[in-house]
């Protein structure tokens, strides 16, 4: 008697600077993706079909996640009983042990059920560190992990109100890099959510006394072109430095043009996290 296909959602993280992304590549290559590592981690699992992770949100070369999804069909030997979503957990992570890749949790789901069209929303969390007049500034514990922009303090009141701009229902062409899939994609996005606050850093009370501070934009949105968040956040940071006026946003939007974007203004992949994914 064959065992029925079983269907999972895995929610995981991973530490991005080791990585091409998110996705897979060729194995051939020098830089793999994580879905490579986590398919190699689940052979393991004695799926009688190729178990293929179905990831809901492609992050960069440098991008971390604090917690991105995917889904995965496994069929396991006649007669053997479907895995134990607590199994698929421990048995993933016991593999993928070597790497700053870890699974977060893992819930049987429908055969119907797809981590990428089924997901409602998609957060991000850009991480800015003020204070900095060197790049070697940057605490040890810190590196990778945000960016610290030349010139000291920005004026947030002029970012809050540049990012009202944001907000809605836009043509967001401008602030998105042209990739392959850029003729497919309607250029149309909604923002629920574009924040700027105060965050603490990694042990950041051990050294007060450098005056450095942390902030976090985040973004919210069912869904983001490619690069969206870093443009978003790079356009946010020149008003910041007063090298563009909150207005400039708005100009920005309306010209609909890739090429418009202002040179060297999007943000470095370091800074940026997938925050979550919600159902």
């Amino acid at each position: 008697m064959v065992s029925p296909k079983t269907r999972y959602l895995v929610f995981f993280q991973y530490f991005g600077s080791k990585y091409s992304g998110v996705m897979g590549t060729p194995t051939d290559q020098s830089l793999l993706g994580v879905q490579n590592y986590m398919e190699k981690a689940a052979q393991n699992l004695k799926s009688i079909i190729p178990i293929k992770f179905h990831i809901s949100s492609r992050t960069d070369t440098g991008v971390h996640a604090l917690c991105n999804s995917a889904h995965v069909d496994i069929q396991r030997a006649p007669g053997k009983a479907p895995l134990h979503a607590r199994e698929l957990v421990r048995s993933l992570n016991h593999h993928l042990k070597p790497e700053p890749i870890r699974i977060l949790s893992a819930h049987r789901v429908a055969d119907s059920f797809h981590a990428r069209f089924s997901a409602c929303s998609r957060t991000y969390v850009y991480r800015l560190l003020l204070g900095c007049s060197h790049h070697s500034e940057i605490p040890v514990f810190e590196r990778d992990l945000c960016w610290a922009p030349a010139g000291g303090s920005l004026d947030v009141p002029a970012m809050q109100d540049a990012a009202g701009f944001l907000l809605g229902t836009h043509d967001f062409s401008t602030f998105r890099s042209l990739s392959s899939e850029t003729p497919l994609k309607s250029p149309v996005r909604t923002i629920l959510q574009a924040d700027i606050r105060p965050s603490a850093g990694l042990l950041s009370h051990h050294y007060e006394y450098r005056g450095l501070e942390f902030w976090e934009l985040e973004f919210r949105s069912r869904s983001f072109l490619y690069r969206q968040v870093r443009r978003m956040a790079g356009a946010l940071v020149a008003v910041g430095q007063g090298k563009l006026s909150p207005r400039h946003i708005k100009e920005l939007l309306e010209k609909r043009d890739s090429q418009a974007f202002p040179p060297h203004a999007m943000a470095p992949p370091s800074g940026l996290f997938l925050k979550s994914v919600a159902y």
